[in-house]
């Protein structure tokens, strides 16, 4: 892939201070067209600004849209590094199998992001926590109303230098458990990053903000008696020493830090269990005092442990409300790795200067 770069004329000023989550955006983006006959072609990096679609674009009607998203962190040392990157690009070529969309070759995808990382690597902050969310997106822009296969797409990467997803930060947050909207059922759309399972979960998350709490804790689609994972994150647990989280069937996604913290926690010699967790399960530990740890882990927040469950009308108070020790190692063993500030013996990071 040849990758054309136009620099913008007129630099923005970056921001220090207050940065939020995903509001600031970078000066550049990358965007690369697709045809069906043509393949990907015109890969280019230029200066950020809107999109002019026609309003009969596929996206805008039958919801072909997936996405990605990753960080790249400022080391030290000044240098900047990118976590996983290639577990992304599968990802999302995953996603794109599921919506209809094309699959990018993995080594086109990754030197898409890297370029543009490169690229815009004086707008990854150096704050504490801080870092550039990257945010690549594909598309569907074929131009009539009839339900098809699509033959027209656009492939695009903004940046938005970030800091904490949660304004809690790492300290815990207050989750309630939705038992009656579901997010995905196994055969659907759960395991793919697409906007639509995003736009379902809204109505649940609106409701539980309204009541003070964070996020969602979403049961199965089929039974209703099976935790999945939480709006942005999946979630894991500590029952009695060992660490639980809910089996990949389909209907979650299958998170890059998940994965990540399974063989993290694994090669210290925990005993990590992936299988179906019921809710009753989860009372139970909760009611019997044998719930140690329960978090969430995601790109965005990275670990974020969770203080209290909400479930039929009664709060369940986890670890007296406090980070647990687990949770607390998961969090400095990640971001120390994330940031350099670590030797990487895994092989994770990808150093772009």
């Amino acid at each position: 892939m040849e990758i054309k770069i136009t620099k913008t004329k007129v630099p923005k000023e970056k921001q220090t201070k207050n940065l939020g989550f995903g509001k600031l955006f970078t000066d550049h983006m990358f965007m690369a067209d697709y045809n069906r006959q043509k393949g990907w072609y015109n890969a280019r990096i230029v200066p950020f600004e809107n999109l002019t679609l026609n309003p009969a674009s596929t996206v805008f009607h039958y919801g072909a849209e997936i996405f990605e998203g990753m960080k790249a962190y400022r080391r030290a040392d000044g240098g900047v590094q990118m976590f996983r990157p290639i577990e992304n690009v599968r990802r999302m070529n995953n996603s794109a199998e599921r919506l209809g969309l094309p699959l990018m070759p993995e080594e086109d995808m990754l030197k898409a992001i890297l370029t543009f990382v490169e690229c815009e690597k004086e707008w990854v902050p150096y704050g504490e926590g801080e870092s550039l969310y990257i945010r690549p997106f594909l598309f569907g822009t074929d131009e009539h109303l009839g339900v098809h296969s699509i033959e027209n797409a656009l492939f695009i990467i903004i940046a938005s230098p970030s800091g904490s997803y949660y304004a809690e930060g790492i300290n815990p947050v207050k989750i309630m458990i939705e038992d009656q909207d579901v997010r995905a059922v196994r055969g659907g759309t759960g395991y793919a990053k697409c906007g639509g399972n995003y736009a379902a979960a809204t109505r649940a998350g609106e409701k539980a903000e309204k009541l003070g709490f964070t996020q969602v804790l979403w049961l199965d689609g089929v039974e209703r008696k099976y935790i999945e994972e939480v709006g942005a994150m999946n979630v894991m647990m500590k029952i009695n020493g060992e660490i639980i989280t809910p089996m990949l069937t389909g209907s979650i996604l299958p998170g890059i830090t998940r994965k990540s913290i399974i063989e993290l926690l694994k090669s210290k010699g925990y005993r990590v269990t992936e299988r179906k967790i019921s809710i009753d399960e989860i009372i139970d530990a909760l009611e019997k005092g044998q719930m140690e740890e329960f978090w969430g882990c995601g790109t965005a927040a990275v670990v974020s442990p969770v203080g209290e469950l909400y479930y039929e009308g009664k709060t369940y108070v986890i670890n007296d409300n406090k980070i647990g020790e687990t949770t607390q190692m998961l969090y400095d063993t990640l971001t120390d790795l994330q940031w350099g500030r670590t030797a990487d013996e895994f092989g994770w990071t990808v150093k772009i200067d």
